[in-house]
């Protein structure tokens, strides 16, 4: 009897020992596939994000739409959870997006405009920021300053997500990027021109390719520069990624050799009065096929949106080599996969693609 007892328990301990030693296993490989940091952090541009935390928030973005869009799957991972949108600046892709994209997994988000909140006016942004966090689990603000995120980052216990300022637009980055991924299954060593203003789009572009491996090429007229302190980051960042940046005043030059083609309104909200100086200021910078006869014959066409005429003619626009609007389409799955990841511990189903 009393071998029989020493068998059994000598069979129960080695069982543990396996078992114990498979959980260790698995946790450390959870862990070397799960970059930390992510859940409760704020996005307010893709500066603050390493390598493989961008890569990782296109893992989540492209196993979402692949799970709920092209396999039906209901996933309510936002279930109980609200959000707060606030805008001060209009917008056809941002809100909808967001809003759609939130209510899809569950949750339940609220817009409050320029008439429903006057940031500042009659409440002063701290004081918003933290009556909105007992309300609401994630904020996302659509703004004028970037300043005003940093205040509301600074007094708010929820993530804010910037949705717009004017320095970046890492939202529509990540969207930009999706798209290129899943059209040409990976990005590194690709090359992107950007041929246009040195707006807060251009800003996250050259905060965010180097971390990918792609090349980028500016062209900017003179006096439409990315801001300094931009430049000499994405500098910094294409030596340490290894890339290329190049930024120049001909759009010839920086469409030469490039795989994908990015331009951007040339008159933002806000510089309407501006608009008679820019449009003769940029004369010459409009993406046309004889732009894309120096590209490379894999190339693209990619554009925020709206659109306007002067800035690309219908001929690229409306081409089979344009990916417009399944970029705008990929703002609704990069901002769920941004949510989720800021506010649960999602891990993806999908097998992740290769750096």
């Amino acid at each position: 009897m009393a071998v029989r007892l020493f068998s059994a328990h000598k069979a129960v301990s080695n069982c543990w020992k396996t078992l114990q030693n498979n959980l260790r296993c698995f946790s450390s490989t959870a862990a070397a596939s799960t970059p930390v940091g992510l859940k409760g952090r704020s996005f307010l541009t893709l500066r603050d994000f390493s390598s493989e935390e961008i890569h990782r928030l296109l893992w989540v973005s492209g196993d979402l739409k692949q799970r709920i869009k092209h396999e039906k799957q209901c996933l309510p991972l936002l279930q109980g959870k609200s959000l707060a949108m606030i805008f001060e600046k209009r917008s056809t892709r941002t809100r909808m997006s967001t809003e759609t994209g939130f209510a899809l997994l569950g949750g339940y988000p609220c817009f409050l405009s320029s008439q429903d909140i006057h940031l500042g006016v009659n409440e002063n942004v701290s004081d918003t920021a933290r009556v909105l966090s007992g309300f609401c689990d994630i904020i996302l603000a659509r703004v004028y300053s970037h300043s005003t995120l940093d205040r509301l980052e600074k007094e708010a216990s929820v993530p804010i997500i910037n949705g717009l300022s004017d320095l970046y637009h890492p939202i529509q980055i990540l969207a930009d990027f999706l798209t290129l991924q899943e059209h040409y299954g990976s990005l590194k060593g690709l090359t992107v021109s950007w041929i246009g203003d040195g707006c807060n789009v251009l800003h996250s572009f050259m905060m965010t390719a180097a971390k990918l491996g792609v090349h980028l090429r500016i062209a900017t007229p003179k006096g439409y520069e990315p801001e300094r302190s931009v430049v000499q980051e994405a500098q910094r960042l294409s030596k340490e990624h290894g890339t290329q940046l190049v930024l120049t005043y001909d759009p010839m030059e920086a469409a030469h050799d490039s795989n994908v083609l990015v331009t951007d309104t040339w008159i933002s909200m806000g510089q309407e009065d501006e608009k008679e100086k820019r449009l003769k200021d940029f004369q010459g910078y409009q993406v046309t096929m004889q732009t894309a006869s120096v590209a490379r014959p894999d190339w693209t066409f990619l554009h925020c949106l709206p659109r306007k005429m002067e800035e690309v003619d219908d001929e690229v626009f409306y081409s089979p080599r344009s990916l417009v609007f399944p970029e705008a389409e990929n703002r609704k799955w990069t901002i769920m996969g941004l949510m989720v990841s800021l506010l649960t511990d999602y891990s993806p189903q999908t097998p992740m693609i290769k750096v």
